[in-house]
């Protein structure tokens, strides 16, 4: 029913990418245990079906029982594609991760890569080393993503003057919208995207705009929906909360996000 669900396992990043989806780089941290994931995916996990389930964050491999998400993803959905989206860089926190995705042939990690300068290459020359080694010793070979080619800039600004689009085009925010059939598993209910899904931390960390509030009284689908609600809500496109979001894509330059800021006055084009 669902082409992909995800969860963040951590909502804090050790990279700062400007305009993250996820709001990665505003300083956000937690993790969720694997006691309340295992509740969460229980309340849905024999109502719909996942075509595949996303592990990340934030940075997951930031939560020190990473690798047993795996297996509890499996319990629940015995035929999902399972990935593990991460930026590389804390992997060797986690020896039996390897093993763990080299026995599930259908579970797969997913190194994102933020930058193309020679600072960012230098630093994740470990990381590779690193993926050598596993695929060395377990036959386990892990895939790149060069997610800084197409990034694009989803709200305008930074902590409290960040603000939503005003496009007036909620079709065409959904249309070019690189997540839109990325659902959020959290707090036991499911989010039509991660940027309506993690809008309350923002608004529980930084005094935002009132421009947000509409976007903030989004409901998500809770787990005691009738099957006629959770048909609905797994078929709709776009709606009114999509206008949060550009409704033409906004490429830019990401900085380089090594460093973490204190503060960020970046501007839309």
């Amino acid at each position: 029913m669902f082409q992909r669900l995800e969860l963040h396992v951590a909502h804090g990043c050790n990279l700062s990418c400007e305009s993250c989806s996820h709001y990665s780089n505003h300083a956000h941290a937690g993790i969720v245990s694997l006691e309340d994931a295992d509740r969460w995916m229980g309340l849905w996990s024999q109502r719909v079906s996942v075509a595949c389930f996303s592990l990340l964050g934030g940075e997951p491999t930031i939560h020190p029982r990473l690798p047993e998400f795996v297996g509890l993803v499996r319990w629940h959905w015995p035929r999902t594609k399972i990935e593990i989206v991460s930026n590389g860089f804390f992997l060797h926190r986690h020896p039996t991760l390897p093993a763990v995705l080299a026995a599930d042939r259908e579970a797969r990690l997913f190194v994102s890569i933020h930058h193309d300068s020679d600072e960012y290459r230098e630093k994740l020359k470990p990381v590779f080393d690193l993926l050598e080694t596993w695929r060395r010793d377990h036959g386990f070979v892990a895939r790149t993503r060069p997610s800084h080619k197409q990034w694009t800039r989803r709200y305008t600004g930074f902590g409290g003057s960040m603000l939503p689009f005003e496009d007036g085009d909620p079709r065409a925010s959904w249309e070019i919208c690189p997540a839109r059939h990325c659902k959020q598993l959290f707090e036991g209910r499911i989010w039509k995207c991660a940027p309506l899904a993690y809008l309350p931390m923002q608004k529980a960390r930084y005094q935002l705009s009132e421009k947000w509030d509409a976007y903030l009284d989004y409901r998500a689908l809770e787990a005691g929906c009738s099957d006629a609600e959770l048909r609905a809500f797994a078929a709709l496109e776009d709606e009114a909360a999509c206008g949060m979001c550009p409704g033409r894509e906004r490429l830019f330059e990401l900085p380089i996000p090594l460093r973490q800021p204190k503060s960020r006055a970046s501007t839309s084009a």
